[in-house]
């Protein structure tokens, strides 16, 4: 009922709104309650311990869509197993100039290049610390355009949030801002995530846990580079890699675009999905790795656990699907191991792994 309806008035009455302004409004729904996700679906097929973590189930909200630590409870109750917020920077930024959010709805795909705008560390961790800890939430955090020292400021991620992250992602991906994927080459790369296990070993101990560190990154990295990334990850013994953030191809668009930014949607799915799948094949099987790009129903969600994705993750399928995205993978993803006869969603991981990374992007 909740999605008819989302289909028929929610979605049609939201994209009368210019992008920017219906996400704002979409947080506001969510702090009020008036976006709900219906019935929680709960399989225990689905639950599962990865980095030392418990998720309920193995959809989660991508970040971006709760850059400022705003919602994360509520949308852990639209039924999703995990969240991310951010990306979160050490000081608050404007980001790009408006407009810098367009849909491309033929696609059911969204460019954004909106620059990490947020409000900065500061108010981030005031309202994380006063959340009741229930459910996992982990912080992306980035460094602000104009910083003087990129690597300080993934640093300063870890120790200001280490008190209240269920994990820590590095976002070092983003197209938006100049020159942060440069920090994707090997001699940078090296450098970052040195520092960044550094902190997270200091503050493990002064905090007696260990909180996971995720590395997320670009689907347009050619596979040279992949192979210097994944071996920098297992060296420096990172918790897993996010596979993929958005893209700057506009070949898979139906509607040609030329406005500047990453992609995501539908159209990235593809792409995406064969660049977790060359990631696993480089990784191999311990590793964790996070599925995004493209997800918005549970035969897209069961291609990224196929192709080697342990947690999956989506924030424009959101968009065109509506609040009750989560339950309905999970249902779909509960109906498939139905159909495979699998007893739990770890047996879905690398059925068709050599299929994915045999494709070409």
């Amino acid at each position: 009922m909740l999605k008819q309806f989302w289909k028929a008035i929610g979605r049609p009455t939201t994209f009368l709104l210019d992008a920017e302004t219906a996400h704002g409004l979409s947080i506001k729904g969510l702090k009020t309650g008036a976006i709900s996700g219906g019935k929680i679906h709960s399989d225990p097929r689905l639950s599962q311990s990865i980095a030392g973590l418990t998720f309920s189930n193995p959809v989660g909200v991508a970040a971006g869509l709760d850059k400022n630590a705003e919602v994360p409870d509520a949308l852990l109750k639209l039924g999703f197993g995990f969240t991310e917020v951010g990306t979160i920077t050490p000081l608050a930024q404007a980001g790009n100039p408006k407009p810098r959010i367009f849909r491309i709805v033929e696609d059911q795909a969204v460019i954004n290049r909106l620059g990490f705008n947020n409000q900065g560390h500061d108010e981030a961790l005031k309202r994380l610390e006063v959340r009741a800890q229930t459910g996992l939430v982990g912080v992306n955090v980035g460094a602000n355009k104009d910083s003087d020292d990129r690597f300080n400021d993934y640093v300063l991620g870890i120790e200001k949030f280490y008190a209240v992250a269920s994990y820590f992602t590095a976002n070092i991906s983003s197209p938006n801002t100049p020159g942060l994927r440069d920090l994707q080459a090997k001699d940078q790369l090296a450098e970052l995530l040195s520092r960044i296990m550094a902190i997270r070993a200091a503050k493990a101990q002064e905090f007696g846990r260990t909180v996971p560190v995720f590395l997320k990154i670009a689907p347009d990295v050619t596979e040279a580079d992949l192979d210097d990334i994944v071996s920098e990850v297992l060296d420096k013994k990172l918790d897993g890699i996010i596979v993929s953030n958005t893209t700057l191809d506009r070949s898979v668009l139906q509607k040609p675009s030329t406005e500047a930014g990453g992609l995501s949607g539908k159209p990235l799915h593809e792409r995406s999905t064969i660049m977790l799948a060359k990631t696993r094949q480089r990784a191999g099987k311990d590793l964790t790795i996070i599925g995004v790009g493209g997800v918005h129903n549970a035969d897209s969600a069961a291609d990224k656990f196929e192709a080697g994705a342990d947690l999956i993750q989506l924030y424009t399928g959101m968009v065109y699907e509506g609040p009750t995205i989560a339950n309905a993978i999970n249902r779909g993803l509960s109906q498939k191991l139905d159909h495979l006869g699998l007893a739990h969603i770890s047996q879905l991981r690398d059925r068709k792994l050599e299929e994915w990374a045999a494709r070409t992007v």
